[in-house]
């Protein structure tokens, strides 16, 4: 994940040509366009199918981890007693110590999220009562998180050949440590989340990247790791915002250049006026 090095290879798994005309003005032009590929994984939990995700085929085991984390069906790596992926039906089974299948109560919350790829979430609007607010004292430079956004922008070459993929990435103050991409928004911050369970990796006092809006459920997805800070080159919803800002968590959207805009708890984003965006 994030190996500069295995560029081709992900080019190789992830896209495809196929044939496309082409239609400028009156010109018809026969060519190949390269497209992304779309994969269904099964995630099969303690024995009970659970989900089945549209997403693009890597990094799946991280996908299985990641999603089953963000859901709060695990909480830490140790509960995981083995996973198993066949990539070729693809199915990912996910066993733990506990053996416990996921009640009916939270199978019955499950919904469709505004996110592409039908991801599938199990909040309610009620899960927002409980909400405990981060207190990270985290902060980043404006210009450090202007310059991180134009690296994380260059880092996909799927999306630079397609234009068909999300990215996420996690950072810190010194750059962006993690990378992944999926067809789904979601998908690739699960990706992230997942990797950084299977790897021992702490979130808290780090930022999530995201090429995608930013809307309720990908904010439940950063509440439950810790997460103080999200960044995107995209919009939030306007429950994206509230949920941050009764979260705690610092919401910038829109960077591009050196432009952004902060929506909440903006005291977490320093500049030479930084005092003055003190609450």
């Amino acid at each position: 994940m994030g190996c500069s090095a295995c560029g081709v290879e992900i080019m190789l798994e992830q896209t495809e040509n196929v044939k496309s005309l082409r239609v400028v003005d009156d010109e018809r032009i026969e060519t190949e366009e390269t497209v992304v590929r779309e994969s269904a994984l099964t995630i099969i939990f303690n024995s009970k199918e659970l989900v089945t995700l549209l997403c693009s085929p890597s990094d799946l085991k991280e996908l299985a981890v990641g999603f089953l984390l963000s859901e709060g069906l695990i909480a830490s790596k140790a509960e995981i007693k083995r996973i198993s992926l066949d990539e070729r039906i693809g199915i990912a089974r996910v066993n733990t110590e506990s053996g416990e299948e996921p009640s009916p109560d939270l199978m019955f919350k499950r919904m469709i999220t505004s996110g592409c790829c039908r991801g599938s979430i199990y909040y309610t609007a009620a899960d927002a009562q409980n909400i405990r607010p981060i207190e990270s004292k985290m902060t980043l430079p404006a210009r450090h998180i202007a310059d991180m956004m134009k690296e994380f922008q260059h880092r996909s070459k799927v999306f630079r050949a397609t234009g068909g993929v999300h990215s996420a990435g996690l950072c810190d103050g010194n750059g962006i440590l993690l990378f992944a991409e999926d067809i789904g928004r979601h998908n690739a911050i699960d990706k992230i989340f997942g990797h950084c369970l299977l790897n021992g990796i702490n979130t808290d006092e780090h930022a999530i990247m995201t090429s995608g809006r930013v809307s309720s459920e990908i904010l439940f997805k950063v509440l439950k790791r810790n997460v103080p800070i999200i960044l995107s080159k995209s919009a939030p919803t306007a429950s994206g915002v509230k949920l941050a800002n009764d979260a705690g968590i610092t919401l910038v959207g829109f960077i591009r250049g050196n432009r952004m805009n902060v929506y909440t708890n903006a005291w977490r984003v320093t500049t030479g006026l930084a005092k003055e965006m003190l609450p």
